[in-house]
């Protein structure tokens, strides 16, 4: 496994950004033009051309010879590729993917005040009494903690929320090392956080207990470089 974040705060100029939506389809450069607000279309951009960087450089392909199809519940993949498994996740100002050869989920949220009744409303009764057991000022974190990990966990399984957050639980094992998933008869998985930002959680979930120590950063230039080799091979 292998995992990337792109920082997207970082300068980009309108050269680099339009020589990037150069490599992704017809299609997703329609989306992307739609956007209003500049940084929602960055995301979306860097989600796509990142994927399309580590398969060009894992792979050996041609960025143009990458077609994404999706499974029932929107899933990305690549069908020429079948032994590749990615997941992508935005928020804020961070764009992350994780790469595996089996199912692998990511997700990162930025940290922001929420209404804890929209723990009551999604979570298993289970993490909610979990969470409110905890300090008020603890709450917040432990939130995005379980919330993280949930979806990391359904984005693995490919399944979106045809499986309800709530029918499922994510608990702290009682040796406080990682969390344990109860209520699912889904195949056996695995968790880890990576402290990418004090205020963001990401959390990754994979078939695996062994996860890389470290975060590959990158930076849309280094993405368009990529993306240009590819080309010129």
């Amino acid at each position: 496994m292998k995992i990337y974040a792109v920082n997207i705060s970082d300068a980009m100029d309108s050269e680099v950004f339009y020589s990037l939506l150069q490599q992704v389809s017809p299609e997703k450069r329609q989306r992307i033009d739609r956007f209003i607000r500049r940084e929602d279309a960055t995301r979306t951009l860097i989600a796509d051309v990142l994927v399309r960087s580590i398969i060009c450089n894992q792979y050996g392909v041609h960025n143009k010879e990458i077609n994404f199809s999706h499974n029932d519940y929107g899933k990305p993949f690549v069908r020429s590729l079948p032994s590749l498994h990615f997941n992508v996740s935005h928020s804020g100002d961070w764009v992350v993917c994780a790469v595996d050869t089996a199912f692998v989920g990511i997700d990162i949220e930025q940290i922001k005040p929420i209404d804890m009744d929209l723990a009551q409303r999604f979570f298993a009764q289970q993490e909610y009494d979990d969470l409110m057991q905890r300090y008020p000022d603890e709450r917040i974190i432990y939130f995005y903690d379980l919330w993280t990990l949930k979806e990391s966990y359904i984005k693995a399984l490919g399944k979106g929320l045809s499986i309800p957050l709530n029918s499922f639980a994510i608990r702290r094992r009682s040796d406080g090392c990682g969390f344990s998933i109860q209520g699912e008869s889904g195949p056996a998985v695995y968790f880890k956080q990576y402290d990418i930002d004090r205020d963001y959680k990401l959390s990754v979930c994979g078939t695996s207990s062994e996860f890389p120590g470290n975060i590959i950063l990158q930076d849309a230039e280094q993405i368009n470089q990529a993306l240009a080799i590819s080309s010129s091979r």
